[in-house]
């Protein structure tokens, strides 16, 4: 076993030194250094989110009369990282390791720069030493431990950190960190996003869906968390993931409070369909026509069986007005679709305007189905109009498309 484990570290290893771009360290305000890796060989994130321009693990160093480094990156990156904070560091100790999340692609080198660096102190909470505990069985660290409680502050020098506890965005550990002397909010997994550092692309579809995805199902303790963080003066966000932000600061923090909120983003219509054999697929594709036709703006329509979950599970947090249109599958709604309406029920979705078109050639059952999952949602309304095609559409279905077109733009009227 443990020649296997050799084996494939020393393959990830040389297969990341072959294809993997370089980010230079950086300095981001007073005395405050960027140490993060970017990771394009991620396909996906945490087993299930596609990643197609990678993930930025990001880690941090404050040089002051002490020296603290802010979280360390994923496994497979360790001599990157290391190389990096040594360069920042010049030839001097750190005194403090600040452990603010447990997951593995911010934790995995806890133990490598305890051995780089044996005379650090780890300051974390008492959940997270805990959690560290399980995850590295071998490393003591007797008499090297600082552990932190809710709003404690540690002096480096000019520098004071805040600790500031934020359980549940994403595990029950996290905790963020204010820099009061720059300014800056250390904020773990908030405010990240997907994709790489050395990858251009907009930031609202990929923010958004890594806020979804990650911490969309925790919104009251992300409304808490921002709660707090109104008390402070921000002017620099540095995540652990994604773009560290120094402008605009009031513009991503207003999304995180809509996203968070669970109230749609903006009004405008998203269509998903799971089609088998085209027929549902050209219910909704009429349906979105007539929408167009009725001055409807901003209408995106999907393939469940093309489109990734994540990326219809974050539509349907920015739209007001969904529709889902699914064949009858085995006794039951069409697989894709089940799944997007499962995940969407997980994640908190609610205040949402919803129809329901649906298709089958016998036991029509998939609008009826699709229903008792919408409804177990919160302030879900669900329109009347419910479109049935039996194996594909007739002529004098045509008004029944166009009823539920009305219906829907007249609520987003509303």
């Amino acid at each position: 076993m443990r020649a296997i484990r050799k084996y494939f570290q020393k393959y990830w290893k040389n297969k990341i030194q072959q294809t993997k771009e370089e980010t230079n360290t950086m300095k981001i305000g007073n005395d405050i250094y960027y140490v993060g890796v970017n990771d394009h060989q991620v396909d996906l994130f945490e087993g299930q989110y596609v990643v197609p321009n990678g993930m930025s693990y990001n880690s941090y160093v404050i040089k002051d009369e002490k020296i603290a480094v802010m979280d360390t990156v994923d496994a497979g990156f360790t001599e990157e990282w290391l190389g990096k904070v040594a360069e920042v560091l010049d030839g001097a100790k750190p005194d403090y390791l600040v452990v603010q999340h447990m997951e593995p692609d911010h934790a995995a080198n806890i133990e490598n720069f305890m051995k780089a660096y044996p005379d650090t102190t780890v300051v974390a909470n008492t959940k997270t030493f805990t959690m560290m505990e399980n995850f590295f069985r071998g490393m003591n660290l007797e008499g090297k431990k600082l552990v932190v409680a809710n709003g404690d502050t540690l002096t480096l020098g000019k520098h004071v950190l805040t600790f500031v506890f934020a359980p549940m965005v994403h595990w029950p550990e996290v905790m963020v960190t204010y820099d009061s002397t720059d300014k800056v909010l250390f904020s773990a997994d908030g405010f990240g996003k997907f994709g790489a550092l050395d990858v251009e692309e907009d930031w609202d579809r990929e923010a958004r869906r890594y806020y979804i995805g990650i911490v969309g199902k925790y919104g009251p303790q992300v409304q808490k968390l921002l709660k707090a963080a109104a008390t402070l003066d921000i002017q620099t966000i540095c995540p652990l993931h994604g773009p560290v932000w120094r402008e605009n600061i009031s513009w991503y923090v207003n999304k995180y409070l809509t996203w968070s909120s669970y109230v749609p983003e903006e009004k405008s219509v998203m269509i998903a369909y799971g089609s088998i054999y085209g027929n549902t697929e050209n219910a909704a594709n009429i349906l979105a026509c007539k929408l167009a036709d009725k001055g409807v703006k901003n209408i995106a329509v999907y393939d469940v069986s093309a489109t990734h979950p994540s990326q219809i599970v974050s539509e349907s947090f920015r739209c007001s007005h969904l529709v889902f249109a699914a064949a009858t599958y085995n006794g039951g709604i069409f697989t894709n679709i089940e799944h997007v309406l499962n995940d969407l029920k997980a994640h908190g979705l609610q205040n949402r305007t919803v129809a329901v078109i649906e298709n089958g050639t016998w036991g029509v059952v998939a609008g009826k189905q699709m229903k008792e999952i919408l409804s177990g949602m919160k302030n879900m309304n669900i329109l009347e109009q419910t479109v049935t095609v039996k194996s594909a559409l007739k002529d004098e279905q045509d008004p029944q498309l166009e009823a539920l077109a009305d219906a829907i733009a007249a609520s987003l009227c509303s």
